[in-house]
């Protein structure tokens, strides 16, 4: 079965002098990327705009409001990004004229739907792991207001674009999915319970693991008295660990359907804008890790040794042990 392929879009909103820096990033100025290594300068030049940029970024933006009439604070955001790409399937065996076809069509979409003038730039990246475009726009409403928060709006606004835009693109690209926002997956509302949850199943995930190397053939029955007692422990704390796992299921498969754009995201920002935007790229990839945790927690299951779980099998606790395997 072919792996999912879905339309990614993803806003980001910047206020000040970080903006300096996602240009650095956007237009590659910098000679070097050591803060991502991810960036090919052999492949560089092969990057292309749809909007080229007619100045700094924050000039263009400081410009727009200031003809616009618009009020600022230190806080109000001045320009939202917006990441756009597909999954990396998509990509694959694609010409280039076809992928500057995918991100004509995304342009136009945003075009539709904010003022094409308050765009600043749109340029495509071509020279990382998965094709990509960073396009940048001054959060200008029709009537003049300086609002990122009203263009973007909370989340039930956001699922509204991604409607829009899956709808808007799946016409020429009938093989791409609906990606997901927040709200819909549930993702913002793991709560940090799991995670505490979590960290204490791996410590005895890691405590248990240690057991299980010293174990031979000739300690197998005095070890399995000691592995025995942790396990009255470890098995129900799996057992409530796949509770919560399957409450937040949704939550958790739309995050491994889409880890391909965190790591993008994660890898599209620099060691410079970590103080502003990581924090969240990087909460996400907690969540995914969790779930990894997870099914290594249950795996060790798995690679007991029979001898062990033969001592262990009066143990009520070993009746759960087929209940847990995966698949099941």
């Amino acid at each position: 079965m072919a792996a999912p392929q879905y339309a990614i879009m993803r806003f980001m909103k910047y206020k000040g002098p970080e903006i300096g820096k996602i240009e650095a990033h956007d237009e590659r100025t910098k000679e070097t990327y050591a803060s991502n290594p991810d960036i090919d300068p052999s492949r560089t030049h092969l990057n292309f705009h749809l909007v080229e940029p007619q100045g700094r970024y924050r000039a263009e933006a400081e410009r727009q409001i200031r003809e616009a009439g618009c009020r600022t604070r230190t806080d109000s955001v001045r320009v939202v990004e917006t990441l756009i790409t597909a999954s990396p399937e998509f990509f694959q065996g694609k010409k280039r004229s076809e992928i500057r076809d995918f991100f004509q069509a995304a342009l136009d979409f945003i075009k539709e739907k904010q003022n094409p003038n308050t765009i600043i730039s749109a340029v495509v990246h071509m020279d990382e792991k998965t094709p990509h475009m960073h396009l940048s726009f001054v959060p200008l409403t029709e009537d003049g207001r300086l609002s990122a928060k009203e263009i973007i709006g909370n989340k039930k606004k956001l699922t509204k674009w991604q409607d829009a835009y899956w709808e808007h693109m799946v016409k020429r690209f009938p093989e791409l999915e609906r990606g997901m926002s927040a709200s819909e997956t549930g993702r913002d509302y793991i709560p940090p319970r799991v995670f505490k949850e979590m960290t204490r199943l791996n410590k005895q995930r890691e405590k248990l693991e240690s057991l299980l190397s010293e174990v031979n053939a000739f300690n197998a029955k005095a070890k399995a008295a000691e592995i025995g007692k942790l396990l009255d422990k470890y098995i129900p704390n799996v057992e409530k660990m796949s509770t919560l796992v399957r409450k937040y299921s949704k939550a958790f498969n739309a995050i491994k359907a889409e880890n391909a754009a965190l790591e993008l995201q994660k890898e599209t920002l620099s060691a410079d804008l970590k103080e502003f935007q990581q924090e969240s790229i990087l909460k996400k990839m907690a969540d995914l890790k969790l779930q990894h945790d997870y099914e290594e927690a249950v795996s060790l299951l798995e690679r007991i040794p029979p001898e062990v779980l033969a001592a262990y099998a009066n143990r009520s606790s070993a009746d759960k042990l087929h209940e847990l395997k995966p698949g099941r």
